[in-house]
């Protein structure tokens, strides 16, 4: 029987699926893949959610998939395990609405100021809703910065709210974008050019990092809020912490931080117009069952010589070097 590793927790109704198809099910017992070589040499899959580095990789010589819990393959060395014919599969639309609400529930928080007025209230503050200024949503404009699955719905989401929107992604179309009912920008700077709220929906690659930079900011009027569900490394966090605190941004909603854990000495931690959550955003609990079985049906595809429906570059599949149909 195939052995499936499971590199961190992943629902178990998923994990009951592919034991049911036939797969031997391993929880690994510690996430640093490379410091527990004795427990990938006998691996033919390998469902992760956080980190597979190179070094990972090499331990386990029967490798045939790699399954990503998640959209974002940042985590995992794909390069080198497209080098050695390892496909990677991951789960481009399963936390999408997950994601979605959450960037909203993050712009609703930072603008209604809802972290200091929840410690108002445990200590009896009757003066905070006349002395700390909050904001309305309605006829706000909004920037979509990406025009993929999560950016379309989180422009579905605030045209419910009777936000204005407008999109900045140089990979659309813009006559779809336009069919959405939205504005869209050619240029980063006459999209953020004075909007009153800023979403970030990119992968992080070398040429979107910093997509959000001192100059950037500076577009932004003194009422405006960022907001980044996507990749911490899309702004440039001390640019960001300084604005926050001359007052030239009003806040800023952050479920993604560069270094993560947040360091202590962060430029953003102690400021009270952050509201932080811990990469949670595609983590509902539907979001995950939903995530954990789209693995569980990529590795049981792989294992039995179908093609995963989702795989980081299909190409690599033709070439693949456990190219065999499996019996179990």
């Amino acid at each position: 029987m195939p052995v499936c590793l499971i590199a961190e927790p992943i629902h178990p109704v998923a994990t009951e699926k592919l034991e049911r198809g036939g797969v031997t099910v391993r929880a690994a017992s510690s996430p640093r893949l490379e410091t527990i070589a004795d427990e990938l040499t006998d691996v033919d899959a390998i469902i992760v959610r956080d980190a597979l580095p190179a070094a990972a990789v090499d331990l386990a010589p029967r490798l045939a998939i790699i399954a990503n819990h998640g959209t974002g393959t940042n985590g995992v060395d794909v390069a080198h395990a497209h080098r050695l014919g390892i496909p990677v599969a991951y789960t481009p639309t399963s936390n999408v609405r997950s994601v979605a609400e959450h960037t909203i529930m993050l712009m609703l928080a930072a603008l209604r100021r809802v972290v200091p007025a929840d410690e108002a209230t445990r200590a009896a503050d009757t003066r905070f809703r006349y002395d700390q200024p909050i904001h309305s949503v309605y006829e706000k404009t909004l920037a979509v910065i990406g025009f993929g699955h999560v950016g379309k719905l989180v422009i579905a989401m605030a045209r419910e709210f009777g936000m204005r929107v407008r999109v900045f992604s140089p990979s659309a179309d813009p006559d779809e974008v336009r069919a959405y009912g939205v504005e869209y920008h050619s240029t980063l700077a006459s999209a953020l050019d004075g909007v009153d709220v800023v979403t970030l929906h990119r992968p992080l690659r070398d040429d979107t990092r910093h997509t959000l930079n001192r100059e950037n900011l500076a577009l932004l009027p003194p009422s405006a809020v960022v907001i980044n569900t996507s990749r911490g490394g899309l702004i440039d966090e001390q640019a960001l912490a300084q604005a926050l605190r001359d007052k030239r941004l009003f806040a800023a909603g952050l479920d993604v931080l560069d270094q993560e854990p947040m360091a202590p000495d962060s430029p953003l931690a102690g400021l009270d117009n952050v509201v932080f959550t811990p990469h949670m955003a595609g983590s509902s609990q539907e979001a995950l069952l939903k995530t954990a079985l789209q693995c569980a049906d990529h590795v049981l595809n792989a294992l039995s010589g179908r093609r995963p429906s989702a795989l980081v570059d299909p190409d690599v599949w033709q070439r693949r070097r456990f190219p065999y149909v499996s019996t179990f």
